[in-house]
């Protein structure tokens, strides 16, 4: 349960990071947070759909 916490806060870090790198142009930014994004959040998304919120 611990794990799917950090990794929730790391997408959602990640997702600040996008925003902050559509502001500031920076491309080789968005494409490692986007990617953070889809990896990290499909990851939590699925764990907590598996195991339910919280873990049984």
């Amino acid at each position: 349960m611990g794990l799917v916490i950090i990794f929730a806060l790391v997408t959602i870090f990640s997702a600040f990071g996008i925003l902050r790198s559509l502001r500031s142009k920076n491309l080789l930014g968005l494409l490692f947070a986007t990617g953070t994004v889809a990896v990290f959040g499909w990851f939590t998304f699925m764990t907590v759909l598996k195991s339910g919120f919280p873990g049984a």
